[in-house]
Order: C-alpha cells, then structure tokens, then sequence
C-alpha cells in the first residue's frame, strides 16, 4: 500500500495472493516511505477516476509484474493513524498471470496466515491477517470480477 502524508484522507487498494500452499504474499516498504522498512499487503493509492478493482489491478502491475485477472472483494475498512485516515479497499486475487517480483526493488515473502502477525505488518493490516486467520467470508454474495476484458 502506497501512503502518502501529503492529505488527511487516503482511499488504497490492497490485494491478498494466496499460493498453492496456502502463503499470503507480502511486500516490505521502502525505507526512505512513511513507515519505512514495514510488511504489508501489496497495492496502492487510488488514484482519482479508478475503481478500487482498477486501482488495485494497476498497483499489482506497476509494483509486482503481475496481471490481475480475476478478484473477490474481501473488506472495506477505515483505519486511523496519527497523520491521516486511510480507507482500505481488499480485494483477494484469486487469478493472475506472471510471476510476482518486487519491481520497485522490495522484498516479498510468502507467509502462512498463522505467521503474518509475527511479519512485521502495518497497523492497518491488522484486520485483513484476522479475517484470514478466521478464513472468515466477509461477504454473503460471492463477488467475483474478470479484470482483464473492462480495465484497458
């Protein structure tokens, strides 16, 4: 996730990848960014006109390589630091193509949910590893989106 201290509020789209062996990826932050050297869910700040689904399909692009093919809304949520509010967008990835590398020169890591906590996450993640950990269905209607045919 992309956060800026630049406004008092930020909408940011978050992706959960979940591998074969049921690891959830996660990428460590820049240390020269806000909260610099922290693990968290890879996506980004929304950008004026995008969907979250668009902004979260972009950021995944831009900073790991992959393409977004196909994703479930998981959870809304806001999240209040000192600075600013930040509005959560996530969204599981359940199909992409590619291989996942830190294109921005991040680290990645592939944690089993268990493991998340003890990773080093953002405050604001907090909620997204709970609701794994649970592998709790956050919506009653399954809410799937093909990416590919409408984002370009």
């Amino acid at each position: 996730m992309s956060i800026a201290a630049d406004g008092h509020e930020l909408n940011v789209a978050a992706g959960v990848l979940v591998d074969a062996s049921g690891r959830v990826l996660i990428a460590r932050r820049g240390v020269d960014k806000h909260m610099g050297g922290a693990w968290e869910f890879p996506g980004g700040k929304i950008v004026a006109g995008e969907t979250p689904l668009q902004g979260l399909v972009r950021e995944l692009r831009e900073e790991l390589g992959i393409t977004v093919l196909g994703a479930r809304h998981l959870v809304r949520y806001s999240h209040q630091y000192s600075e600013y509010l930040v509005h959560l967008h996530v969204w599981k990835v359940l199909d992409w193509s590619g291989e996942a590398v830190g294109l921005e020169n991040q680290p990645l890591r592939w944690v089993l949910p268990e493991n998340l906590l003890e990773a080093g996450l953002l405050a604001a993640d907090e909620r997204i590893v709970d609701l794994l950990q649970q592998s709790a269905e956050v919506n009653t209607v399954k809410y799937f989106k093909r990416c590919d045919s409408y984002l370009y």
